[in-house]
């Protein structure tokens, strides 16, 4: 099964200069997962679940140490 990159497109997604470039790389992802096999579509929504996962686990840590770090607000 291939091992789909997420974070390259989370990054391009996030550095886009325009609403219309990302709305592309949006589209280059659907493109992708509509290409897929129903075993690799199966394996890509894994990958993207533990991708989801992890990414908004960072955020939470991120947020609550600049949150703790600013007393009770």
């Amino acid at each position: 099964m291939p091992t789909f990159d997420f974070r390259r497109y989370h990054i391009r997604s996030i550095n886009a200069a325009t609403d219309a470039e990302r709305a592309a790389i949006n589209q280059e992802l659907k493109d992708l997962y509509a290409s897929l096999s129903d075993a690799e579509k199966n394996e890509f929504n894994q990958q993207l679940q533990a991708f989801l996962s992890k990414e908004v686990g960072r955020i939470k840590s991120d947020y609550e140490s600049v949150k703790g770090g600013m007393g009770n607000n």
